[in-house]
Parts: C-alpha cells; sequence; structure tokens
C-alpha cells in the first residue's frame, strides 16, 4: 500500500490510519524511520509525525554515549 503513495498526494482518512498502522509495524519490527520515509516517499518529518499520532514510542538515536 505504502509504495502506491504519489510524492506530495495529501493522505487522509482511512487511508492515513492504513498507512500509520503499516509504518507502526514496520518500524516495532525493527525499520528505521529513514527507511520508512524512503520507502513510501514521503519525508522523514511526515513519517514521523505519523508515528507519533499512531502512539508508537519512538527509539533513542543509538551511537556512541558521552560518559562523564
Amino acid at each position: 500500500m505504502a509504495e502506491t503513495l504519489k510524492k506530495g498526494t495529501r493522505v487522509t482518512g482511512t487511508e492515513r490510519s492504513e498507512l500509520a498502522t503499516e509504518l507502526k509495524r514496520r518500524y516495532d519490527e525493527g525499520e528505521s524511520i529513514r527507511s520508512l520515509a524512503a520507502a513510501t516517499g514521503r519525508s522523514y518529518g511526515f513519517v514521523h509525525r505519523l508515528l507519533t499520532e499512531a502512539g508508537v514510542t519512538l527509539r533513542g538515536r543509538g551511537g556512541a554515549t558521552r560518559r562523564s
């Protein structure tokens, strides 16, 4: 479903909730926001907002942590 979205089209209603559900599932399985954005042709911000609306607890950025 996500691959059929045209860039720049408005996503509302049931289509938006279906997309949010699919992205939530994929994110929970370990896929990154950047890879979801690339796969759907949407921006990082759009995917981030959709995941937040879906109630997803976002992961930390990872990488090295600073110790004092």
